[in-house]
């Protein structure tokens, strides 16, 4: 248990609580909206950001958790306008961890300051664009604009935890960014019934609450 006490802290109650529900979401992550579908893969980042208020986390970690629920249960509907929805609170959520990871990390100077650093931010950069490249042909003219934003939003969530957060902080940020990755491949280059969505959608929450789980215990857990 990553906190004193064993199972009766109700810290390590509440995550092993979350990761239940996490695990339960991926086995009907192919099932149909519904109410039940909604509240499990809602709860399981809800309850990190309970998780995070009570051990006295960082106000932003909660508000990007809390942001990321609203997103979670914003996509686990059909149509266009849940996913601007969730593409709306998602994109707030990124801006969350932005100002978290800047305001408690070293700035572009410590980004600058390691060769190292400085190749993954290109890689990372570049990897964005090239995605962006891909997508921009099969995406509607309207939905662009959204898009490229989150895009960027994404790219700056990845570049600022690099700023001196150690590395469990970098590996949840690019878990976050191949999560959106593969995500919007399924939603715009991969149709509907293509038998790659089997393994896609499992795959997508996977990384994604993965991604939530280590920014969570690395500003909360030692």
């Amino acid at each position: 248990m990553p906190f004193p006490g064993g199972v009766e802290n109700i810290a390590n109650g509440t995550l092993i609580f979350s990761v239940l529900l996490a695990v339960f979401y991926g086995m009907i992550v192919h099932r149909a909206p519904s109410l039940r579908r909604t509240i499990v893969k809602t709860g399981s980042v809800v309850l990190l950001g309970v998780l995070a208020a009570i051990e006295g986390g960082p106000a932003l970690l909660v508000a990007a958790l809390a942001l990321s629920a609203v997103g979670d249960a914003c996509l686990a509907q059909d149509g266009e306008k849940a996913f601007l929805a969730g593409l709306a609170s998602f994109l707030l959520a990124h801006i969350a961890y932005v100002a978290l990871f800047w305001t408690t990390g070293g700035g572009i100077a410590e980004i600058v300051s390691q060769p190292s650093r400085i190749v993954i931010a290109l890689a990372l950069t570049a990897a964005v664009g090239l995605i962006l490249s891909r997508l921009w042909p099969a995406i509607e003219a309207a939905m662009r604009p959204p898009v490229a934003l989150y895009c960027v939003a994404i790219l700056a969530m990845g570049l600022s935890s690099l700023s001196d957060l150690g590395p469990a902080v970098v590996a949840g940020a690019v878990l976050f960014m191949a999560s959106d990755a593969i995500l919007a491949a399924g939603r715009f280059l991969v149709p509907h019934d293509d038998p790659r969505q089997n393994w896609m959608r499992p795959l997508v929450w996977a990384l994604y609450y993965a991604s939530q789980l280590v920014l969570t215990l690395s500003f909360i857990a030692g």
